[in-house]
């Protein structure tokens, strides 16, 4: 990996992280009652950016994914016209996919299946 690839992945990971963390604490601060940790600090997470709406909601939660966004774009689409060897790979990982339909799909439906059961799991703990 070069330098400028793991520049350009450090630099949109940061851009990201506030979003995730807010998306995150918008998750965890249901996982139990408001006065016990980690819902108390997901909580004052989630108060900080909703006290700070042009900050919170224009900057970190819209203006720096749509950054990771389109530079994310240009340079993945850089890289697959450039780049023979990650045109191969894609397609061998799209024929695999292909060919191991069955089980992709039992997977997807497994993990769908789970994350249902945790989001009803969850609404009936906090109810």
């Amino acid at each position: 990996m070069t330098t400028l690839k793991r520049t350009v992945a450090i630099v949109e990971w940061l851009l990201v992280f506030p979003a995730a963390l807010f998306m995150a604490a918008l998750f965890v601060r249901n996982i139990q009652p408001a006065p016990y940790e980690p819902a108390q600090t997901a909580r004052r997470i989630v108060d900080w950016f909703s006290a700070r709406p042009r900050l919170g909601l224009e900057v970190l939660l819209i203006a720096l994914p749509l950054t990771a966004l389109v530079v994310g774009g240009v340079t993945v689409g850089r890289y697959w016209r450039q780049d023979a060897q990650l045109r191969l790979a894609a397609r061998a990982t799209l024929l695999s996919l292909r060919t191991h339909l069955a089980a992709v799909l039992i997977v997807a439906a497994t993990l769908l299946a789970g994350g249902i059961l945790a989001v009803v799991l969850l609404h009936v703990i906090t109810d």
